[in-house]
């Protein structure tokens, strides 16, 4: 064959017409976006113009002849394709023109291309034959620099605690018996309590720093020992111990506090009932005043009105028991009583009743137990009264009249063990994602007919797509509870209803997501993801739960999209409808008429990848569907059905809504992170990080936004494309990424990530 010389400007494109060739289905759409970059290509001359656009004729293709000219070209030059660049194709083509022209530079049009066409090295290498170098790493970023910057003011506390959980004491183990394994999850609480760590979140009076977001830092961390440990840690110290702080007032906490910090005062949680699951408003414990002898009588009514899944329960001396307070004979609602379990010797008193709950899908080192109440007595004092007391003569006082605020502002104070269970989830999906990516920047399989070694399952555009969107959310979720716990524990806004409204949502998507993710992982590692050895099998059944305790997350869905409904403002009831939906009505009823058909097909990489056109994506799904929820309840009540009927009808509309508006806070609070990013290169990773975050969640939704007409098939496109080709430009960061977590070296004890 005679060689064929093109000139620079020719030579430049023909890797790219190339691929876009190979598979003889080039569309339109595809066509176009060529077209319009060789229009715009200054460096071209009118008669290059002219042959490059003939070879663009979708029903006048190339011949085989100049097919066999372009390979021969290609494979001529001996450049190698390196997937770690970050305009693979685009810097290739610069480098085939440098091999046989003076001059190459850079072309700007040309990588346009490559980003709006989602070219990607995997899409294409096969058919180079020039050797494509795989490299597990690139070096541009260093995890300890990454990881500092997700640390954020708590690097010392969490570079404390990662020390101190090297001891001996915290080596992850198989436990088969669950007595066994409670055991040593006991003496490791002791421990960490022993060491200030149980206390942390409690005034210094107490023997605390008062560092909840510190406390919630480590509680992420402790994930990394082990699941059981994490909520039996939290049991103790955050929903024990913080009912006493948050619920009691000064008594209660000099006297039992202090050592319930130290944990020399083991106490559970009685919260939930057998009968009544998330309906904390419907629990049937009492808790009677008796005021002959200044007394409250604790009685669970029906063998199906226990406490149950109650942590640390066969463990505990004492509990924080939620009941309906009745005095004189008036519900007064849910109120906190401390309730003594057993005696010295760790004998049950009398008319307390504990079994186990047995052996369950994880977290076995955590004593779950069902508790029965019979008639017994403790002193009036013994009511956590914060919010509600009953005074020396027997009559109940209130600084807050209306029950329902009341309830509200109660558990609006355990808000913070939703965030610290969110981050439990948070640090498992973390862990799986670690050992799942290590396992895949070493694992082999499959090859061509040419190569001897076989591709790294990380060089797969199937396995980029399954793990980096996973990745980029991590990154995105952990700056949002960041966030979420500073605003929680801002005393200057002691209103928490709009926090709770938040957590409720994030807690719920985080805890999916974490899930999830470990499914994910364990496929993504195969066989070697099942065994037990490699933490992944632990941590699904362990974070398994976190979907349904700490708040059944369809339940907190609705929370936060009844939330979002009342603004934030009342509590949304019958009675307050009408004025919340003039609100709704006058904010969005003009809103969603119709979408510009330029905005919905825009498929430019700028407008895809800027923030305010996800910003824009996010508050218009919100936005509507808060409006088309508003008026269909309206509708309902209209036609006579009752507002408890009319949210049953609606409740698929009110998770839908309550996804969406917790997506958006999640990105726009990770939007304002990334700002306050000094260093420029870093900045622009974690962006990089919340585009993909941001398209992906997008797409996962695309049937929505095209029912809506807000994109069309085009534009639909053009994201997935811009999601994989997100993945593939992450690629070679995706091992530095994982490292950024910062999970400490001695819990990665699994033998896959080593």
């Amino acid at each position: 064959m005679e060689k064929k010389i093109y000139t620079p400007g020719i030579l430049q494109y023909i890797p790219f017409f190339y691929v876009v060739w190979s598979d003889d289905l080039v569309s339109a759409s595809e066509v176009n976006v060529v077209e319009r970059a060789i229009e715009k290509d200054t460096s071209l001359s009118d008669m290059e113009k002219v042959l490059l656009n003939s070879w663009l004729q979708v029903k006048n293709p190339p011949k085989n002849e100049e097919f066999k000219n372009w390979k021969q070209t290609i494979s001529n030059s001996g450049i190698k394709l390196l997937e770690g660049e970050t305009y693979p194709l685009t810097t290739f083509s610069q480098k085939v023109v440098c091999h046989y022209h003076e001059t190459c530079p850079f072309n700007e049009h040309l990588k346009n291309i490559e980003v709006n066409l989602g070219i990607q090295p995997n899409h294409y290498n096969h058919l180079f034959e020039v050797e494509v170098e795989h490299i597990a790493s690139a070096n541009t970023y260093v995890a300890e620099e990454l990881s500092v910057i997700l640390k954020g003011k708590h690097a010392h506390v969490i570079d404390r605690f990662q020390e101190f959980i090297q001891h001996s004491l915290f080596d992850w183990d198989v436990h088969r018996q669950k007595e066994d394994f409670r055991e040593v999850v006991l003496e490791q609480v002791k421990f960490l309590a022993e060491n200030g760590y149980g206390a942390m979140a409690y005034p210094s009076a107490y023997g605390g720093t008062g560092d909840m977001e510190g406390y919630a830092t480590i509680f992420e961390n402790l994930m990394y020992v082990d699941g059981s440990l994490t909520i039996k840690f939290g049991v103790q110290f955050g929903l024990f111990g913080g009912s006493i702080q948050k619920l009691g007032t000064k008594y209660h906490h000099d006297t039992y506090l202090t050592d319930a910090g130290k944990a020399t005062l083991l106490g559970c949680f009685a919260m939930t009932e057998t009968g009544h699951g998330s309906n904390v408003r419907g629990i049937k414990t009492t808790a009677t005043y008796r005021k002959e002898d200044d007394s409250l009588i604790i009685h669970t009514p029906g063998e199906n009105d226990n406490k149950e899944y109650i942590g640390n329960a066969l463990h505990s001396k004492i509990a924080s028991v939620f009941a309906q307070l009745i005095v004189d004979g008036k519900n007064e609602g849910v109120h906190a009583i401390l309730v003594p379990l057993r005696n010295e010797k760790h004998e049950l008193l009398p008319g307390i009743r504990i079994e186990d709950n047995g052996y369950k899908l994880g977290l076995n080192g955590v004593d779950n137990g069902k508790i029965w109440f019979n008639q017994v007595k403790v002193p009036r004092k013994n009511l956590l009264n914060k919010y509600g007391s009953i005074t020396d003569d027997g009559a109940y006082y209130s600084e807050i009249d209306n029950p329902n605020k009341r309830f509200f502002t109660m558990l609006g104070t355990l808000v913070g063990g939703r965030i610290c269970v969110a981050r439990a989830g948070l640090g498992g999906a973390k862990m799986a994602l670690t050992i799942a990516v290590k396992h895949a920047l070493k694992r082999r399989q499959f090859n061509d007919s040419i190569k001897i070694q076989e591709d790294l399952l990380m060089d797969y555009p199937t396995h980029q797509l399954r793990l980096t969107p996973l990745v980029a959310s991590a990154y995105v979720y952990h700056a949002t509870l960041d966030k979420m716990m500073e605003i929680y524990c801002d005393e200057s806004q002691p209103d928490k209803r709009k926090v709770e409204t938040q957590v409720a949502g994030l807690k719920s998507i985080i805890t999916w997501y974490a899930n999830s993710t470990i499914q994910e992982c364990r496929e993504a590692c195969g066989g070697k993801g099942y065994l037990l050895e490699n933490r992944i099998a632990d941590l699904k059944g362990d974070v398994d739960i976190f979907t349904t305790f700490e708040g059944d997350n369809n339940v907190l869905l609705q929370l936060a999209a009844k939330g979002v409904l009342s603004d934030f403002k009342s509590e949304f009831n019958s009675a307050g409808f009408s004025s919340v939906l003039k609100l709704l009505s006058q904010q969005l009823s003009d809103k969603f008429a119709t979408v510009n058909p330029i905005y919905s097909n825009n498929v430019d990489t700028e407008h895809l990848y800027n923030p305010k056109f996800h910003k824009h994506a996010f508050d218009y799904r919100t936005r509507r569907l808060t409006y088309t929820l508003a008026m269909r309840i309206r509708d309902y009540i209209k036609k006579g059905v009752p507002s408890y009927q009319a949210f049953l009808k609606v409740q698929t509309h009110l998770l839908a809504l309550g996804k969406a508006y917790s997506i958006e806070l999640a990105y726009n609070t990770y939007l304002q992170f990334t700002e306050n990013i000094q260093d420029e290169k870093h900045r622009a990773l974690f962006q990089k990080l919340g585009t993909l975050f941001a398209l992906y969640e997008i797409r996962k939704d695309a049937s929505w936004y095209l029912e809506q007409g807000y994109i069309g098939g085009t534009k639909s496109k053009a994201i997935r494309q811009r999601v994989e080709r997100l993945c593939t430009e992450l690629r070679p960061h995706i091992h530095v990424l994982v490292d950024g977590f910062g999970i400490p070296d001695n819990c990665l004890t699994a033998p896959i990530a080593n």
